[in-house]
């Protein structure tokens, strides 16, 4: 009698006598060459270290050199809330998402999500599935463009008719979203503009889109409206970004769009997993009972996000200040010396 037979008698017999068979598979999406979870899903979530606040690498005494940011602690802190393994490894960007399709790592299941993505419209959302977000919708993006002599080459009231703009590949906001922002200045959208990979190649993708602007291959460069802020050195700050580069914010470069919230349709995600990977399901139930307690109130404040994070119970009742970067255009009274220009006088 073959193997295959053998079972379908074995199988036939057990039905015959009333058996139950119960079939423990794994918890999670399976990956390769990873144990799975027998008893409780093993989730395996990715980030890498240029993002301050966000995704970075922790120094003594907040970390041996680990990584760290508000994901990965909202991450370990579901382990409170849920019977579920987390671990949080570095990952480069580039292996989550690429320029508009998904990161080979992702791909290939070297994990099982990565972490502090924004849930934009467009095309991540032909690959990719979201959790819940952890964060609200606190990632307005903005138009960075030249200065000479402290004045901008392209003002807020241009819609970019003709020009080039570059994208942070790899990074929201997308480069197809840009069509969706509204010109805060003009009220109109952005429109005739063509969108251009960068011309400088390095290891980080913001230094990319900037140096194409500063070098003239690019009329503006589409990218998160704190992303100049975020990317300012100082001491205690672990950067593998140029940090010479960035540091003309306000005198070779300054933003001339700011707010612009068009671009996505939910704040920072937990995680970005593989269309069908069924990741969220596991994910939101725990992220729902997380952000109800003390200790998400205590790792808001630890990153400073506490203005960004959903309030409950633990939050005083007090009004967020609105940031510089989150308001429209036509309501900035900054100048372009903070890095910031206002919309031009008519």
């Amino acid at each position: 009698m073959s193997f295959i037979k053998a079972m379908l008698v074995f199988q036939g017999l057990g039905m015959a006598r009333g058996a139950h068979h119960v079939c423990n598979g794994p918890k999670e999406p399976l990956i390769p060459g990873i144990m799975p979870g027998a008893s409780k899903p093993k989730i395996i979530l990715a980030q890498d270290i240029d993002w301050p606040r966000y995704a970075y690498l922790g120094v003594p005494p907040e970390s041996d050199f680990e990584v760290a940011g508000i994901g990965h602690d909202i991450a370990m802190g579901l382990e409170t809330v849920c019977n579920l393994s987390m671990t949080v490894v570095e990952m480069k960007w580039s292996k989550c998402w690429g320029n508009a399709i998904i990161g080979k790592g992702l791909e290939h299941g070297e994990v099982h999500g990565c972490m502090t993505y924004t849930h934009t419209y467009g095309a991540r959302n032909r690959f990719m599935e979201f959790s819940r977000p952890i964060l609200k919708d606190n990632k307005p993006a903005g138009l960075l463009v030249r200065l000479q002599n402290g004045v901008p080459v392209i003002n807020g009231a241009n819609n970019l008719n003709g020009l080039k703009v570059v994208d942070v590949v790899g990074w929201a906001p997308t480069a197809d979203t840009l069509a969706l922002a509204e010109n805060k200045c003009t009220k109109e959208r952005f429109t005739g503009f063509t969108m251009v990979q960068p011309t400088v190649t390095t290891a980080n993708a913001n230094n990319d889109a900037l140096a194409t602007l500063l070098n003239g291959d690019a009329d503006a460069m589409w990218v998160y409206a704190d992303q100049a802020k975020n990317y300012q050195c100082s001491e205690g700050v672990t950067a593998n970004w140029d940090c010479d580069l960035w540091a003309g914010f306000g005198t070779t470069f300054a933003y001339i769009q700011t707010g612009l919230f068009g671009h996505a349709m939910a704040g920072t995600t937990l995680s970005m997993s593989k269309k069908g990977s069924g990741l969220s399901e596991i994910l939101n139930p725990c992220i729902d009972k997380f952000i109800l307690t003390k200790d998400y109130y205590d790792i808001c404040v630890k990153h400073g996000f506490d203005g960004s994070c959903f309030e409950n119970e633990h939050f005083p009742a007090t009004q967020a200040t609105e940031l510089v970067w989150e308001k429209p255009t036509d309501q900035l009274t900054t100048t372009c010396a903070d890095g910031y220009c206002p919309c031009p006088s008519v």
